[in-house]
């Protein structure tokens, strides 16, 4: 199946698996590429070393096109950048929008530039610096959600912008992806269902906590960092929003501990970090150190296992998927979905 993303990425179909922390690390990364999607590689919760590490791995595992998600708000996003163009790398995606700067700096280079945005007028923005596709989330998704449905925000990007857009929030099929071509997307985008396959390294116990969630087990909190997340419901969840403005400190305090130790960030560049989130909106410094070390309670679940100490990301559409395909399964069954999808609208007419 062709598209706008196809020809611009160069992968086979109109699929993209998004940049999960702690979650699309080289082997799931390379095993969606494989399969003929797009597949991107999280960096935000690796050092420099690890990131150009992680990519050379990527890259022994496939010939395929791939990509790196980056934090545009990070102290180091210039390094991470031209990291990216030295190894050659495909696509760069943003989980906010990045400067004109950054973006002109990755063109030149010939990387692919695909922000993620929440809102129309961010999508016309990093259309107008140039940005060479964006990935639109709607409230349905496990990020940052915003509070319009995909099936709102689409077809308003599409309208306003002349680049190709790929739908993500609430996709898992080839029923989605038929629905999000009508839309005029280019493609759709997916987390939570890549995720739930046997080639994430997600620990199965984890895994099998998502699969036995229904879509009433899966909430928006602001009480991670004071920015609304989508996660499912866990012990954690339930008591940071319990929890009083010192004991949340406490806990925020002895998580960016670990964290800095972790990730080799300094004090002064975490708070920083932190800062940056803070910015226009009413943190307290609990929040304000959560945001820096959000990575930690997701590492705590998504490596370790441990869900009664760490938060699980999720999308609405975890309380929908009830099996572990592989990553070459669930592309192969997608697409051959929305072939079937196609025939039937058109035998119909």
């Amino acid at each position: 199946m062709e598209t706008a993303l196809t020809r611009l990425t160069g992968v086979r179909h109109p699929l993209v698996q998004t940049g999960m922390g702690w979650v699309a690390g080289p082997r799931l990364v390379s095993a969606t590429a494989n399969a003929g999607a797009l597949g991107i590689l999280a960096s935000a919760t690796m050092t420099l070393d690890r990131l150009r590490a992680a990519v050379r791995e990527v890259r022994a595992r496939t010939d395929a096109p791939f990509g790196v998600n980056l934090r545009a708000d990070a102290a180091d996003a210039g390094d991470r950048v031209r990291i990216l163009i030295e190894e050659g790398v495909r696509v760069a995606s943003f989980a906010l929008a990045p400067s004109r700067e950054l973006i002109g700096e990755l063109k030149e280079a010939g990387v692919v530039v695909m922000p993620t945005v929440g809102a129309r007028r961010h999508a016309e923005k990093v259309a107008g610096w140039g940005a060479d596709a964006v990935l639109v989330q709607g409230t349905e998704g496990g990020g940052h959600t915003g509070e319009v449905a995909t099936t709102v925000l689409l077809p308003q990007v599409v309208n306003a912008v002349d680049i190709p857009v790929v739908a993500a929030g609430g996709f898992f099929d080839g029923r989605g992806l038929v629905a999000a071509l009508a839309y005029g997307a280019a493609g759709i985008a997916m987390g939570t269902r890549f995720l739930l396959t046997s080639d994430s390294t997600v620990p199965e116990a984890v895994k099998a906590r998502y699969l036995a969630a229904t879509v009433r087990d899966v909430t928006v909190t602001r009480a991670v960092d004071g920015l609304p997340h989508r996660m499912l419901r866990t012990e954690l969840v339930d008591a940071l929003e319990d929890a009083g403005r010192v004991t949340a400190l406490f806990h925020a305090t002895r998580r960016a501990s670990r964290f800095r130790r972790l990730s080799g960030l300094t004090w002064r560049r975490m708070v920083r970090d932190g800062l940056a989130l803070r910015h226009g909106k009413d943190l307290t410094w609990s929040q304000v150190l959560l945001a820096a070390n959000t990575p930690m309670l997701l590492k705590a679940s998504m490596v370790d296992g441990r869900t009664d100490l760490g938060v699980m990301a999720s999308g609405q559409v975890a309380g929908v998927i009830d099996d572990l395909p592989s990553c070459a399964e669930l592309v192969e069954r997608i697409m051959e979905e929305a072939e079937d999808t196609r025939r039937r609208l058109t035998a119909s007419r």
